[in-house]
């Protein structure tokens, strides 16, 4: 068993794992920017405030992305599981 292999598999990992979570964190992480520019132009330091809105970008999100982001992850599982014969060996 080669050390390369299980980088290959590391890498592969990390950027479905980036993948995966970035249609959910990047709309989050827009939606608490645009609340905190508000929040500080209003001087409004609600915790509520920030929270909620938050919370309905990530649920629209995962609404929006969640089947293509199962879709990534089912197929890198099933891609794992096919390389396990190779392990044996």
């Amino acid at each position: 068993m080669d050390a390369e292999y299980f980088l290959t598999v590391a890498n592969q990992t990390m950027w479905v794992l980036a993948l995966a979570a970035a249609p959910i964190l990047i709309p989050a992480l827009f939606a608490g920017l645009i609340l905190g520019m508000v929040q500080a132009a209003t001087s409004i330091n609600e915790q509520t405030l920030s929270f909620v809105p938050k919370l309905i970008v990530v649920a629209i999100s995962i609404m929006i992305f969640g089947s293509l982001i199962l879709g990534l992850l089912s197929d890198f599982t099933i891609s794992i599981f096919e390389r396990i014969p190779d392990l044996v060996r």
